[in-house]
Parts: structure tokens; C-alpha cells; sequence
């Protein structure tokens, strides 16, 4: 019996596709085998996330927990990789002496080894150091479950928001090699994927030599979109201040390119944007997506929001309510600021009480619900483009698809051959979270 598999991942898409990647390196170099039951594994993960706040008290948590199975399986295997484990380092040693294996973000390709290195008695295997050309170099050959995957093609992050602690786990900003990039898509193509979301923390900022030239996003999403069986190109997530000419160009010419964009804003504010060194204004942003808009009238905007910010004023946070409003956003997260340890923002004055800043959470997301609601039922009636990804999650006699916007759509089953296929759906009924609808082209 092979040795079981656990992994359990918080966060982001970048996370998501570092835990497949773990999977990927620990099947092909130790054989293992991916289970859902946690009581059944040898080799527990936590892929972790410090985005928010008390994520290192959820993981010591969970920890806790996992100590308990290990009291009864003292061979069991814990390893905590991630944002978290890099924050945290040793003291989660400290705090948690059970655990076998710590790993940040950038080394997650060195598992297999750190692994064998905790083989001794006694010895903890901690790597949280930076070397993220050499996990690109040392990622595996390419695998899919799917129509859609993820490419990532950078990572880290330069621009150190007050605010945010990425650049300090993940690291300053690295864009990954243009042929690892185009092999990648090629050979997922080759396994039937027909959608990729090319991700980094800031996707737009990604810019590497090629020959006698600089390849940027714009570059990149322009080359794939040659590559046989692509059918959809995507890209997440985005800042502002790299919204060049040239990728807003890329879409008037790239019918694959979806006409879809996710782009923290974080604030309606301009005060509150400088305090969050965010470095545009909301005239920047809002120029950029107009100039999208004239490629494409069409254009759903979705954003990330930050409420309370140190110094919010019910000004700036009706400035932010007034975007909302202008934009009509779609499908945003928001959330209430948490401070971070060790980011600027963490030292300055908040007088807002916490009672005022869920009052202006419930506010901004009864508004960002209401568009998103107005969006959907704005689709029936109309005939949508959409990839059809496999069977409905709760009706086992129909088909789920996705449209360019991302909303999921049902659709009843009429040829399993249609997943991983674009189809055209009539939209009939516009539900909570996600449509119903039915064939429009039944030979797709």
C-alpha cells in the first residue's frame, strides 16, 4: 500500500497552484498518493496564508489538532509550507515541536528532500529561504485534471503596499523564463486543456528577456494564444500601475483574451490610496478600465476592497462607495483591514471603532451583491460563450460550464463528449450563485 497524501491549502490561485505542483514533485519522487480522509494519511501538509488576520493562530489551531493524530500514529509526517510558515519560521518549531517539516513558498520543489532530511530522529527540516528561479527551474512536468489550469509566471511582489505582507514572504518580484512558460501551456494543451489563467501576484508586472526583445503579459497572452486547443486565455492578479498600453491593446486583438479583468483597487480614497501606498489615484484606475472598455463595451470589472483602513473617514468611505457605484463591479471580495506584523500600516493610528467598520462592510457588500445580482439577471435572455468544465456539482444529470465573466451556468446533459468544448447556452434563470440555461448549439 502506497505511502497517503494530505494537503490542505489556504489562499489564493497562487497557493492552489503551489499545493498541485507539491503534489505533482511528492507522486513522482516518493510515489504517494493523494487522500481526502486526513485519518487515512502518512504525510499531512498545510499549504498556509498570512494574508489575513489570525491566520497564524487558525494554523497553530489546526496544528493541535494534527497533533493528536500524530499522538496516535507517531510515524504520521506534518509539514507547514506557505506565507505562514515563512512568517512564522521557528517559532513554529517552538510552538509546535511535532511538526516535521517547514517550507516557504519558493521552496516547495525541495519537499521530497526535506522530507528524507527529517528521516533522523530528532531533526526538524526548516527551509523558508527565496530561491524562486530554482523552483521554476525545478517544477515538474505539467499535469491537468481538467479543461482549465493555472500557469504561473511570476512571483513576489515589488511594490510594498503599507498594508500588505507578500513582499516579505513570497519575496520581491521574479518573472519566471518565457520557453518554461510556452512548454507549460503546450503540454497542458496537449492534455486537453483548452482555458489557462496565467497568475503571480502581480501578473501585469511580469517582463523578461526573449531573444533581442522584452516579453511582457501582453507578449505572453499574444504567443499562447497561437497554440493549438487554446481557447481562453486569463490572467490574475493585476495592479493598477501596470495596466500598460500595450495589454490594454492586446484587447483589441486577442478574441481569446476574456472579456474579464480582476483589479484591486483596495479604496475609493485618494487619501486613503497614498496612505496605502498604492501609488495611482482613482482617475488612474478608472482610466484604465475605460481604455479596456473601448476594445470591449462588454467588460466585467471585478476588484478587491480594503474597509476601515487606518484614517478611513466616512468620506473616504463613501469616495469608495461612489466607485462601486460608477464601476458596477462584479464578483469583488472585501474585507476589513487586518494589520499585519511588520508592515507600516501596522503602526498607524486607528481610531474607527470595529463596530463602524463591519457597519461599512455590510454596507459596500449588500452594494457589491446587489451588482453582481443585477449582472446575472442582466444575462437572461441572452446567449453566452461558456466552457463546460464537467458534471453540475449537485445534478448529476447535468453538465457546468463557465462563462467569460466566470459565472457558473447548469445546463442539462446531453453528450459528456461537450466538456472541455465551448458551447453556446441560452441563459433561462439567473439564481443566487450561478445560472441555468440551456443548449443553444448542440453540436457545439
Amino acid at each position: 500500500m502506497g505511502t497517503k497524501l494530505y494537503i490542505k491549502t489556504y489562499g489564493c490561485q497562487m497557493n492552489e497552484y503551489d499545493s498541485d505542483k507539491t503534489v505533482d514533485i511528492l507522486k513522482e519522487k516518493k510515489g504517494v498518493e493523494v487522500t481526502n480522509d486526513i485519518k487515512e494519511a502518512d504525510i499531512i501538509l498545510l499549504n498556509t496564508c498570512s494574508i489575513r488576520d489570525k491566520a497564524e493562530a487558525k494554523v497553530y489551531s489546526e496544528l493541535g489538532r494534527l497533533n493528536k493524530l500524530k499522538e496516535k500514529k507517531p510515524n504520521l509526517k506534518i509539514g507547514v509550507g506557505g506565507c505562514v510558515a515563512t512568517q512564522e519560521g521557528k517559532n513554529i518549531q517552538k510552538r509546535a515541536p511535532y511538526v516535521d517539516l517547514i517550507y516557504g513558498p519558493q521552496t516547495l520543489h525541495r519537499v521530497s528532500d526535506l522530507l528524507d532530511a527529517n528521516k533522523s530522529k530528532g531533526i526538524k527540516a526548516i527551509d523558508i529561504t527565496f530561491p524562486i528561479e530554482e523552483k521554476f527551474d525545478s517544477l515538474p512536468e505539467p499535469s491537468s485534471g481538467g479543461p482549465s489550469s493555472y500557469v504561473a509566471i511570476m512571483e513576489g511582489c515589488s511594490k510594498y503596499c503599507s498594508f500588505c505582507v507578500v513582499p516579505y514572504t513570497r519575496g520581491d518580484e521574479v518573472s519566471r523564463k518565457p520557453e518554461q512558460i510556452f512548454d507549460e501551456v503546450a503540454r497542458l494543451a496537449e492534455q486537453g486543456v483548452s482555458e489557462i489563467t496565467f497568475i503571480g501576484q502581480n501578473v501585469n508586472s511580469y517582463k523578461m528577456p526573449y531573444g533581442d526583445r522584452i516579453l511582457r503579459l501582453s507578449d505572453l497572452i499574444e504567443i499562447v494564444s497561437h497554440i493549438d486547443g487554446i481557447d481562453r486565455i486569463r490572467y490574475t492578479t493585476s495592479h493598477p500601475l501596470d495596466m500598460t498600453d500595450d495589454l490594454i491593446e492586446v484587447y483589441q486583438f486577442v478574441p481569446q483574451l476574456v472579456s474579464q479583468l480582476h483589479l484591486p483597487v483596495q479604496s475609493g480614497s485618494n487619501k486613503i490610496l497614498e496612505k496605502m501606498k498604492r501609488n495611482y489615484t482613482v482617475d488612474v484606475f478608472l482610466n484604465a478600465v475605460d481604455k479596456i472598455k473601448s476594445h470591449r463595451p462588454d467588460l466585467r470589472v471585478s476588484s478587491d476592497f480594503i474597509v476601515g483602513f487606518p484614517g478611513e473617514t466616512s468620506k473616504d468611505f463613501n469616495d469608495t462607495m461612489d466607485l462601486v457605484n460608477e464601476i458596477k463591479f462584479d464578483s469583488s471580495f472585501s474585507f476589513i483591514y487586518s494589520k499585519r506584523p511588520g508592515t507600516p500600516a501596522s503602526k498607524l493610528e486607528d481610531k474607527t471603532s470595529m463596530d463602524e467598520k463591519k457597519e461599512r462592510l455590510n454596507i459596500l457588500q449588500s452594494q457589491l451583491n446587489k451588482h453582481h445580482k443585477d449582472h446575472s439577471e442582466n444575462m437572461v435572455g441572452s446567449i453566452q460563450r461558456c466552457l463546460v468544465t464537467g458534471l453540475a456539482k449537485k445534478r448529476p444529470d447535468q453538465l457546468q460550464a463557465r462563462t467569460e465573466c466566470n459565472r457558473v451556468v447548469n445546463f442539462d446533459l446531453k453528450n459528456i463528449g461537450f466538456i472541455g468544448k465551448l458551447v453556446d447556452i441560452n441563459i433561462d434563470e439567473a439564481l443566487s450563485y450561478s445560472l441555468l440555461g440551456t443548449l443553444h448549439n448542440p453540436r457545439g
